[in-house]
């Protein structure tokens, strides 16, 4: 019986620990200021961010692909030999081929996150939170974070673009392809949602 009681006192220790936790999770993200754009206005902006893109520089928006660009250049300063002789990364290298580093993308990207850094200082919301359901902690939204992330990236490089580049840029010009990715992204998202609910709520 003593022995109960005192698993039965442990536990509850632990959840009263982890409800501490949980509070102050979420009482750092309530310190946030959370006011945030009109979704609706701040999409009328993106439509025309994008149409100005696509008439300065001839091209869409795109984040995955600077991603790729940066892998590219990685493995070739880490090991040159390999890269130029592999088929896929041997494609981007030889004479006459500017660098990865110079393509439209990592510049974009670039001011992107100049502007998220000038956004977040004139809002009030330059705070490091990782927001999060009040059942999950920090460390392991992290992990599921950078598993999305990757399995998101490896998707994207088969489909020949992520959300900004194949579904964004392509339904702008009426493509086929990027409506058939804008579906199939949302699409698995809301399907596999109730599986992951836990992380949010």
């Amino acid at each position: 019986m003593l022995l109960y009681r005192t698993r039965v006192s442990h536990h509850h220790r632990i959840e009263r620990d982890l409800q501490s936790e949980s509070n102050d999770h979420r009482l750092r993200g309530s310190e946030m200021n959370t006011k945030y754009m009109n979704p609706y206005l701040a999409g009328f902006f993106l439509g025309l961010v994008l149409l100005a893109t696509i008439f300065i520089t001839g091209r869409g928006l795109g984040a995955s692909g600077a991603v790729k660009d940066v892998v590219l250049t990685t493995v070739h300063a880490i090991a040159p030999a390999h890269a130029e002789h592999s088929t896929f990364f041997g494609s981007y290298f030889g004479e006459g081929k500017e660098s990865p580093m110079k393509s439209w993308l990592v510049f974009e990207v670039i001011g992107v996150l100049i502007g998220a850094f000038i956004s977040g200082l004139v809002s009030d919301r330059l705070k490091v939170v990782t927001e999060s359901g009040p059942r999950v902690q920090p460390k392991l939204r992290w992990i599921f974070a950078v598993i999305g992330g990757a399995l998101f990236g490896a998707g994207a490089q088969f489909a020949r673009g992520c959300t900004s580049g194949a579904a964004l840029s392509g339904m702008a010009v009426l493509s086929t392809a990027g409506f058939i990715a804008m579906l199939a992204i949302f699409g698995t998202g809301f399907a596999v949602a109730y599986f992951f609910r836990k992380l949010w709520i």
